[in-house]
């Protein structure tokens, strides 16, 4: 289930964030491990977290995960290991809130995409979730809330 969508703009955001491009059949492997280093990084370099963390898709293909998994921060991260710098894009976004277990995103992206197109919008190539509240908060997946962004093409 996802909230009534609507058009927002976004700041820019800061973030430490590992890039990596993989089949969609090990995305299960290579999450976790992921978000584990990027907080290991944070917490290392003494830098709490500005937000939840996200995964920023470069861009949508059938077969491939072209993305940086991140973390908004507020302080410069240096580079260690995999964990870089990064930015969110300042953008203008749809935006939603997904309620419910991953294995439903792909569901509220088609619902979320076709009230995009239906209002007349051209979204960007690119997008992003923000993991709001998960597994690591709340083990009830009816509890969990991803937030939903596509970048908009403006004329």
């Amino acid at each position: 289930m996802i909230d009534k969508p609507h058009i927002t703009k976004v700041a820019a955001q800061s973030a430490a964030v590992i890039r990596i491009t993989i089949p969609k059949s090990e995305i299960r492997n290579v999450m976790g491990p992921g978000i584990q280093e990027l907080f290991a990084t944070l917490a290392a370099q003494g830098i709490k977290p500005a937000g939840a963390w996200y995964t920023y898709h470069h861009r949508m293909d059938p077969g491939i995960y072209d993305l940086d998994i991140g973390i908004p921060i507020t302080v410069p991260i240096k580079p260690a290991g995999r964990v870089i710098p990064g930015q969110l894009p300042a953008a203008t976004v749809a935006k939603t809130v997904f309620h419910g277990d991953y294995e439903g995103l792909f569901g509220a992206w088609d619902e979320f995409d076709t009230w995009v197109k239906t209002e007349g919008h051209k979204p960007a190539a690119n997008m992003w979730e923000c993991y709001t509240v998960g597994p690591e908060t709340d083990p009830n997946p009816a509890a969990w809330r991803t937030e939903l962004y596509r970048p908009l093409k403006i004329n």
